[in-house]
C-alpha cells in the first residue's frame, strides 16, 4: 500500500474543558489509525492567541499529528473536521522530503537555542 507522510494542524474552541479537548484529539487520531494510518507524532500545542477571531473567538487549542497515511484517508479525515463543531481550522498537508528532514532535526532538538552565555 502506497503511503506518504502529512501533518495535520487543527484549532478547537476554547471553551472546551481539558477532558473534552482531549476526546476531540482521541476522536481524530482514531479515524487516522482506524483507517490504517501510522501515528509518527503528535503535538499538544496548547492554547495560543489567533491572528483574527474565528467565530467571535480570540484563542484556540492547537494540536499538531504527524502521520503516514495513504492518500485517500486524507478527505476522510477533512470531512469529520468538518462535521465536528468544535473544530475551527485545520490544514493538512503531505510533506515532502525536505519537510520530513526538517520534521526530525525538530523532533530531536536541533533548533533549540544555544544555552551559551552572552559576551558583550
Amino acid at each position: 500500500m502506497f503511503q506518504n507522510q502529512y501533518e495535520t494542524v487543527f484549532i478547537l474552541t476554547p471553551v472546551l474543558s481539558d477532558a473534552q479537548m482531549k476526546d476531540a484529539v482521541d476522536k481524530f487520531k482514531s479515524v487516522l489509525a482506524d483507517n490504517g494510518a501510522e501515528i509518527l507524532n503528535e503535538e499538544a500545542w496548547g492554547l495560543k492567541k489567533l491572528a483574527y477571531p474565528i467565530q467571535h473567538k480570540t484563542t484556540g487549542y492547537y494540536q499538531l499529528v504527524e502521520f503516514k497515511a495513504d492518500p485517500k484517508l486524507i478527505a476522510t479525515l477533512e470531512t469529520e473536521y468538518k462535521r465536528d463543531e468544535r473544530v475551527l481550522r485545520f490544514l493538512t498537508t503531505k510533506l515532502d522530503k525536505h519537510a520530513i528532514e526538517y520534521s526530525e532535526r525538530r523532533k530531536k532538538g536541533g533548533f533549540k537555542k544555544s544555552e551559551a552565555p552572552v559576551t558583550e
